[in-house]
């Protein structure tokens, strides 16, 4: 065990062990992320969560993991660190396979089934199933820099944390890339997280056996076997399913990058849920119809259409209705065509139809063919990255692509009689933003309201256009129009639309901020003492940290916060592409293993004045990251290929990542009070709660509200004040 502070110095482990003690936290690198990964898509589906949902969730667990590094302390005090530490990490290995069960078999059972849970719910019932692995796995990294440290108690480098930051980063970077470009291919969640589960036993009772503990020992080879045995003859994913689904008949469940896909049947009726979050359902001509004929009334004769998603459902069979000569559908997932040609192959099946399996708006971006109608059948924008279908920048390229008196129709929420202040905020939105490219735009009071642009003539007869086709419509005919198409509802859509409002852009997602207005406004939250509480909280841990450890907490929230605007760039400009998403997440943390190892072998004399400079040298960057995406946004639209654009922004993660990384192990020779077994967990911890509170704040709430640039601008501020406190506590100011 390691001496306390002041006690007298100890020699250092023997090598093996501390080797076993430094793979053992790559394991747990490997971990964390492939959990993290694994269970944050299980909690959205559970909660049919945006990127609001999302933030908290990432929050939570963040906020855990820095808990859990607080946690360390005690084992460190009670004189057990390696004992804890094993015990540990075999709680990591075995806790996420359960964790998974229990989200999909207790949703319903905790919440009413079928209901939205909203920011409360989701944060209370994420903080209690993520809580178990987050508070273990978070005291390890500091219960690590314990064990490593023995080797050089008294020298630049006694607390360790360098060496296991470095070792956890690689591990998180091989956990990433083997998530992101391999397992989640093959493998469905159970089997997937038995990989590091098995990788962490191993490590486990390698390092119980050099110690001589044989019940550690005993413990994780039973485990290993046990779960070899378990994912090899058993099937948890269509038990966990089929209690998620208890009312209804599973007929299909898979998983791909890009979402887990289950088809159930009810009554004969299929219902596509994706992520939690229902698709489509069989025998919904309204839906089917609403998206198609007042898009396709506008040119009736006209021959080559595009369709960006919903085509399964039949949207794609009855644009062909009309006749069209080649019908281009465009879908992300291939898993729903898979199952779609399944279940319906009757909707695919004409040869007209074309199907380019990519993400529609980089399909727009990079296709030189033109189109006479443009259909955009995404759901309403409630994600950043549906969003991208009704931005500024996705009409201007649209645009592009149309035929001189081409057609573009997409539509969103829904208007029965009356229009509240916030659906007329988005709806006036939405119009602002299509006059921004087009010439004449028509807003159709329907069942989902219709958004029709061109620089060419838009028709409102649409029952006669339809009629003079020969078309026959079950619901999309004269006495449904006549019905919807009254002279009050369309006096209230233009009182909507001609309001003034901002313009929705790809850095700028306003109606992503209003959707989510809206969609908040169903659950009424007081402003008391559930948050009141946290932020005091907040304010007083702030006011005790010491200079360093301020230090890490701004770049913890810098890290955290600048991620998120480059995977909003990524997403933007490259695509909805889960792969290139895992690369930027990967470059990430190859970025902090570069800096975290250059900076511990600073000599002792930088440390000050290093944190100083590392601050200083991300604020800077926040400020000029903005002036970076805007131009590669330019660029991206006229001659530089998304490689490049990949590329660039995957320069930028790494660049951002190396000065956070940089920042740990100076830290941990810096002013935080105590000896080894107090730094790190401190250390530890401010950086988790600085990235919990950026995930909290940025991509669910402060970048819809003002936007990239000035979140960019905070996140540098935040930094400054870091860099000048650290010299005026080395008396340089």
């Amino acid at each position: 065990m390691m001496a306390h502070p002041g006690s007298p110095q100890r020699p250092g482990p023997p090598q093996p062990l501390r080797l076993r003690v430094l793979f053992s936290v790559g394991a747990l690198g490997v971990s964390c992320v492939m959990t993290q990964l694994v269970l944050m898509r299980e909690l959205l589906c559970a909660f049919a969560g945006n990127e609001l949902v999302l933030g908290v969730i990432l929050g939570d667990w963040l906020l855990l993991m820095g808990l859990g590094a607080g946690v360390a302390r005690v084992a460190y005090r009670l004189g057990c660190p390696a004992t804890a530490f094993i015990w540990g990490q075999i709680l990591v290995a075995v806790l996420p396979p359960i964790q998974v069960f229990a989200v999909r078999a207790l949703r319903d059972i905790v919440f009413v089934r079928g209901s939205d849970v909203g920011l409360v719910g989701s944060s209370l019932g994420s903080f209690i199933l993520l809580a178990p692995f987050c508070l273990v796995s978070g005291s390890l990294l500091p219960l690590a820099c314990n064990l490593v440290s023995r080797e050089s108690v008294g020298t630049q480098r006694a607390s360790g944390l360098g060496r296991v930051y470095v070792a956890d980063s690689l591990g998180s970077v091989a956990g990433g890339a083997l998530f992101g470009f391999v397992l989640v291919w093959w493998l469905e969640p159970f089997a997937l997280l038995c990989v590091p589960a098995l990788l962490n036993l191993g490590c486990a009772a390698a390092l119980a056996a050099r110690l001589k503990q044989s019940a550690c020992v005993v413990t994780a080879l039973s485990l290993a076997l046990t779960l070899g045995i378990g994912v090899t003859l058993g099937d948890c994913d269509a038990v966990s399913t089929s209690l998620q689904y208890r009312h209804q008949e599973v007929l299909f469940r898979g998983q791909s990058p890009y979402g887990r896909l289950v088809v159930t049947r009810t009554a004969g009726q299929l219902d596509f849920v994706e992520n939690g979050v229902p698709l489509f359902s069989t025998d919904n001509p309204e839906a089917v119809e609403e998206a198609v004929h007042y898009a396709m009334a506008q040119r009736p004769d006209e021959r080559r259409v595009l369709l960006v998603a919903g085509g399964v459902s039949g949207t794609a069979k009855e644009i062909l209705r009309y006749g069209v000569g080649e019908l281009t559908y465009v879908e992300l997932d291939p898993m729903i065509l898979t199952a779609g040609r399944r279940f319906m192959p009757e909707c695919l099946s004409d040869p007209r139809i074309k199907v380019a399996t990519t993400d529609g708006r980089r399909f727009i971006q990079q296709t030189r063919e033109r189109f006479d109608v443009v259909i955009v059948n995404t759901p309403d924008p409630s994600t950043s990255q549906i969003n991208r279908f009704y931005t500024a920048e996705l009409f201007a390229e649209v645009k592009a692509i149309l035929a001189p008196q081409g057609v573009l129709a997409f539509g969103f929420e829904h208007y029965e009689n009356y229009i509240n202040m916030q659906l007329a905020q988005m709806l006036a939105c939405a119009h602002q933003t299509l006059r921004q490219a087009f010439v004449n735009v028509l807003v159709l009071p329907v069942g989902r309201v219709s958004f029709l642009a061109s620089d060419g003539p838009l028709h409102s007869d649409i029952a006669t256009r339809i009629e003079q086709r020969g078309i026959t419509t079950r619901f999309v005919n004269r006495h449904y129009l006549d019905a919807m198409l009254t002279p009050d509802r369309l006096a209230d859509i233009q009182r909507a639309v001609a309001q003034p409002a901002a313009v929705n852009r790809d850095f700028n997602p306003v109606l992503y901020f209003q959707h989510s207005t809206r969609w908040l406004s169903q659950f009424p939250v007081r402003i008391g003492f559930w948050v009141l509480l946290p932020l005091a909280a907040l304010v007083v841990y702030l006011s005790r940290m010491a200079p360093a450890t301020l230090t890490i907490f701004t770049g913890g929230f810098a890290a955290s916060t600048l991620e998120v605007v480059l995977l909003l760039a990524l997403q933007a400009l490259c695509g909805s592409l889960y792969q290139m998403m895992g690369m930027v997440v990967t470059v990430f943390m190859a970025g902090l293993v570069v800096g975290a190892w250059t900076a511990d072998r600073f000599p002792p004399h930088l440390r000050a004045r290093g944190l100083a400079m590392l601050a200083a040298g991300i604020a800077l960057f926040a400020a000029l990251l903005p002036l970076s995406l805007f131009p590669l946004a330019a660029l991206n639209r006229s001659v530089v290929s998304p490689g490049w654009v990949q590329a660039s922004l995957g320069l930028l993660a790494f660049v951002l990542a190396a000065l956070v990384g940089m920042e740990f192990p100076l830290a941990g020779r810096g002013d935080a009070p105590g000896g080894p077994g107090d730094k790190a967990p401190r250390v530890f911890s401010a950086d988790f709660v600085g990235a919990s509170l950026g995930a909290f704040l940025a991509g669910g709430l402060l970048i819809p509200i003002w936007g990239v640039v000035a979140v960019c601008l905070l996140t540098a501020g935040l930094n400054v004040v870091a860099c000048v406190a650290m010299l005026v506590r080395t008396n340089r100011l």
